[in-house]
């Protein structure tokens, strides 16, 4: 199935005392590049999200973001009670012994930041949280991958009705083709008639017929309904489809722009300016698919 590179997915799950928070974003990109944003306990395990991440996001410009959120009101700070009276009673000694008023609204906050009043213990990161965290993560991918596939639908869907168009125009060049050999061999006479020269009939026919064979464009249209036909076929059975059908776009402008300078007729002129418009939307739509 083909699938967009812009695409959204979140995952929540919550553990004691915390939840924690998994959100996957990506924008369209040639190459895969990952940035993820995790809480330092979780750099451990840094690797292993990478990896599950990249295989399954492949290609585009992906941001991983993980957060967790305290839900207890327990904190991994503590104050050292001992240290803090005894910083304490030194600061309002030293204040007594310099006649000095003890203001405490101020003293406090930066007795508060003094070495060793405050202690954090550092958490470690269990097998059970580490397992929930992936887990978590998973669901996220698998998230992000359902809107990735949505929004390819709908992508894919505008695609192929613009080939749809591309083809419709071809097919509407058809008359102004036949027509078009008439008129130039009329024109090609009745210049010569101005001349007043006698001319080989023969020759005439054959020079006309090798100028004719030039502004031939039926292999043109041939090969530009063979790339719309596997433009289709690789967008109904190829799911990283993205730079296969870049490539096929390419190989129909060409077509296209050789079809363009052989109409030497303002009607097939026109209609192949509009099979241009169709293609290059094409294009534009192609890079953000996957």
């Amino acid at each position: 199935m083909i699938k967009s590179m812009t695409g959204f997915g979140k995952s929540e799950i919550s553990l004691p005392g915390k939840k924690i928070t998994i959100e996957v974003r990506s924008l369209n990109s040639k190459q895969l590049d990952l940035s993820v944003k995790l809480p330092g306990i979780y750099r451990s395990i840094e690797f292993d999200i990478r990896s599950m991440a990249a295989a399954e996001i492949k290609r585009g410009k992906a941001d991983i973001s993980i957060t967790i959120e305290n839900t207890s009101v327990q904190t991994s700070a503590t104050v050292n009670k001992e240290i803090f009276r005894e910083y304490l009673r030194q600061v309002n000694d030293a204040l007594a012994f310099s006649g000095v008023d003890a203001d405490y609204d101020a003293i406090i906050p930066v007795v508060m930041r003094l070495p060793e009043v405050v202690s954090t213990h550092t958490e470690s990161l269990t097998e059970e949280e580490q397992a929930a965290v992936m887990q978590a993560l998973g669901e996220a991918l698998a998230n992000f991958n359902k809107f990735r596939e949505q929004e390819g639908t709908t992508l894919i869907n505008d695609l192929l009705r613009r080939i749809d168009n591309i083809e419709e125009y071809k097919a509407q060049v058809e008359p102004y083709e036949k027509g078009r050999c008439e008129t130039i061999k009329n024109r090609i006479r009745e210049n010569l008639a101005q001349l007043k020269v006698d001319v080989d009939s023969n020759r005439l026919e054959q020079e006309m017929i090798f100028y004719i064979e030039k502004l031939d464009i039926t292999e043109e249209k041939v090969r530009l309904t063979n790339h719309c036909n596997y433009f289709r076929e690789v967008a109904a059975s190829e799911e990283a489809a993205g730079r296969k059908l870049g490539f096929i776009a390419q190989e129909m402008g060409r077509e296209i722009n050789t079809l363009g300078s052989k109409s030497n007729q303002a009607d097939m002129q026109i209609l192949v300016v509009k099979m241009k418009d169709e293609l290059e939307k094409i294009k534009e739509q192609v890079l953000n698919i996957l």
